[in-house]
């Protein structure tokens, strides 16, 4: 049986990951509809896949000092989920719990995770790593979440510079708290 990669990402209108200023998390958009479809997206067994800059990113929440009823149940299930980290720089032991660096090809680890994995493998962010996975055709799903702005001034990281040309097809769409969008697509190599 051969597991299913998501790359799950949050975008503005115009296709920003993230942003410089004052937006806040999820650009301060995220409303009660939408954070109970992402604690169910997280509410089943899965691992996580992340390059070492989203390892990295995150690591602060995990520290025992850091206070997790301020985090979403949805953050709260990913940090207990088991993940894999492509890194030549991070060693062992790490802050997240059932965590693996992978220093290797992560083409080469992905496809022998997909192959070997019982769950779900699921990458939330880590856009240079999923866009070299998304080129090289291991990823069976984009779910991408459109919150209802655009930071042409503030924005940071566009999400599919350097990817590939992919035809999509649709396979679900929802609206959240009247206005956030959640889009998943199957990516097909546009020839």
């Amino acid at each position: 049986m051969t597991a299913t990669y998501t790359f799950d990402i949050f975008s503005t209108l115009d296709g920003y990951a993230n942003h410089n200023g004052d937006w806040g998390g999820y650009w301060s958009k995220q409303g009660p509809e939408f954070l109970a479809h992402r604690a169910a997206a997280y509410r089943d067994p899965l691992r996580m896949v992340l390059g070492a800059k989203t390892y990295t990113s995150n690591a602060p929440f995990l520290a025992p000092t850091f206070d997790r009823s301020r985090v979403d149940e949805w953050i709260t299930r990913m940090f207990a989920s088991p993940v894999t980290v492509f890194s030549s720089r991070l060693t062992e032991p790490l802050d997240w719990p059932d965590t693996t660096i992978d220093p290797g090809d992560p083409i080469e680890a992905v496809t022998r995770l997909k192959a070997e994995s019982d769950v779900p493998l699921r990458s939330h962010g880590s856009l240079t790593l999923n866009r070299a996975l998304l080129n090289a055709g291991l990823v069976d799903a984009v779910e991408i979440t459109i919150f209802p702005v655009i930071s042409g001034t503030t924005g940071v990281a566009r999400i599919f510079n350097g990817a590939d040309d992919f035809d999509l097809e649709l396979v679900d769409a929802r609206t959240f708290d009247t206005n956030t969008q959640v889009l998943t697509y199957r990516p097909t190599r546009h020839n």
